[in-house]
């Protein structure tokens, strides 16, 4: 663990650059940090960010440029270097072993032991010891991993890198898959970490959340670093502004949705123990936003419209004909389509090229005498929607693994535009990904509506509603209680998410 340091200078990072073949991921790149601060790093996807973090971590190597740790010129070849220095990284999603126990989890390679057999009453303490430095409930040290919610699995990883003695911690996406009070949970380890001398280097797309815990940011951008500010002297928008090198608009253009009847109907629809109750219609043309916090419903409602989840009660109604979908194939067969909150999971196959992504889930359209995918047709298919959706990638040969996050997403959404559906439902369309892909994903939301398309975007980020809804539905204890116009404040919408009123209110 390290000790306090009164700021000295942990770690600078000077000249960095490292090209793959002809891609120039880091033209140059600088970062400095003290001992006892939280200092951010942020870009958008691809801007070489990613990359500054594995050299740091020794998983690759850069081409050109200078390391010093603690003052000291270092080199770092290898992940073994940098563990010896005291880095530690702990990513978005835990890299833990489920059936491990928690301190088998964090002492893994580096038992304590007495003789040749491990100490488990030594480790245990040093687990409860570390746990409480992090203002983490004791709990069982030889509790299975897997039992425990994502939030505690990310403490025990942060634990098992204290536990190596960590002097830098980088800290990736943390925030990006908790809950508001998970955030503050994690807000308030960083904080003891910091007051014990640990220099932390947090990345995060989530940019108000920096305000909260960040000393001050680096700004990287093209594969190069605009430069470090403080954070007090600072807005969103001004960073927001610097990672993509203009300034940004944030008026949207007037939209005049069609005097139709809804294409899409939910009526008194109902899941047991999740929701009830909820109504709402989407004209073609319109979008409609539907908004709660975590634990209301609202990422369940998504669901059932999918077919993921069968409705117990009410009905959907597409085109004014009742609909029941059982299963996404179903809801496909109805004119429904879905973008999932998951997408590495529930939406992709890393290791499969653009087009298989793009194609899965029409094989039956693509397919030549229905007995073998038409390659040609596949292949001209998905570079049409990656031309459309802009997605940046050499060819449609490319893994969708390799793509940024924002890429990936436009090529997960491309699969629901082979054939255009009559609604399409986005479950938070761009969690994690950068503020130019956000505007990107926003302009081909907006494009599709004005072809006709209903949509309905569900998502827990209140900005984005606010800004691409026409109209903004509110589920709060499972059911909608408000409904909102353009013209809605966040404030407003929040107070009727958190319930500071009973009454159902309209905007």
């Amino acid at each position: 663990m390290a000790d306090g340091s009164g700021g000295a200078q942990r770690l600078a990072m000077t000249g960095i650059a490292k090209r793959y073949g002809a891609v120039r991921a880091i033209r140059h790149a600088d970062i400095e940090v003290a001992a006892g601060s939280v200092h951010a790093l942020v870009g958008e996807n691809g801007a070489g960010k990613s990359t500054l973090i594995k050299i740091l971590s020794g998983a690759v190597t850069a081409d050109s440029g200078a390391i010093a740790f603690d003052g000291e010129p270092v080199q770092i070849t290898g992940t073994t270097d940098a563990i010896g220095l005291g880095i530690a990284t702990v990513y978005q999603e835990p890299a833990l072993f489920a059936e491990l126990s928690v301190s088998e989890n964090i002492f893994l390679g580096r038992e304590l032991r007495n003789g040749p057999t491990i100490d488990w009453a030594a480790q245990h303490a040093k687990v409860v010891e570390l746990l409480d430095l992090l203002g983490v409930p004791v709990r069982d040290a030889t509790a299975p991993v897997g039992s425990l919610s994502i939030a505690e699995q990310q403490q025990v990883s942060i634990a098992k890198a204290l536990a190596g003695e960590a002097k830098l911690l980088i800290l990736d996406e943390p925030s990006a898959i908790l809950t508001d009070s998970e955030i503050d949970v994690l807000f308030g380890v960083i904080r003891r970490l910091k007051e014990a001398g640990v220099a932390i280097i947090y990345i995060s797309h989530r940019l108000d959340e920096l305000f909260r815990i960040a000393d001050e940011v680096t700004v990287m951008r093209d594969g190069a670093t605009v430069g470090t500010f403080p954070m007090a002297g600072l807005s969103v928008r001004e960073i927001a502004e610097l990672m993509v090198g203009g300034i940004l608009n944030e008026e949207r253009p007037a939209r005049t949705v069609p005097d139709a009847p809804p294409r899409l109907e939910l009526r008194s629809l109902g899941l047991a123990g999740r929701f009830h109750d909820v109504d709402l219609a989407v004209r073609p043309g319109e979008i409609v936003g539907l908004y709660g916090l975590v634990g209301s419903g609202v990422a369940e409602i998504a669901h059932t419209v999918y077919g993921i989840e069968p409705a117990t009660s009410g009905e959907i109604r597409v085109g004014g004909t009742a609909v029941r979908p059982t299963s996404p194939r179903h809801a496909q067969r109805l004119g429904i389509a879905l973008l999932p909150a998951d997408r590495k999971r529930q939406g992709m196959f890393a290791f499969q090229p653009i087009s298989f992504n793009i194609s899965i889930g029409h094989l039956g359209l693509l397919s030549r005498f229905a007995v073998w995918v038409d390659r040609a047709r596949e292949r001209r298919v998905a570079t049409e929607l990656i031309e459309r959706l802009a997605v940046r990638t050499p060819s449609e040969r490319q893994p969708i693994g390799a793509l940024s996050g924002g890429n990936s997403q436009k090529v997960v959404l491309a699969r629901q535009l082979v054939r255009r559906p009559d609604v399409l439902v986005l479950a938070e369309p761009t969690q994690g990904v950068d503020v130019g892909a956000k505007e990107e994903i926003h302009r081909i939301i907006d494009g599709l509506a004005a072809e006709g398309t209903a949509v309905l975007v569900v998502t827990s980020d209140l900005p984005e509603a606010l800004r691409i809804a026409d109209r903004l539905l509110v589920v709060r204890g499972g059911t909608t209680i408000a409904e909102f116009g353009r013209d809605a404040s966040q404030v407003d919408v929040l107070a009727a998410a958190a319930g500071a009123g009973d009454e159902a209110v309209s905007a």
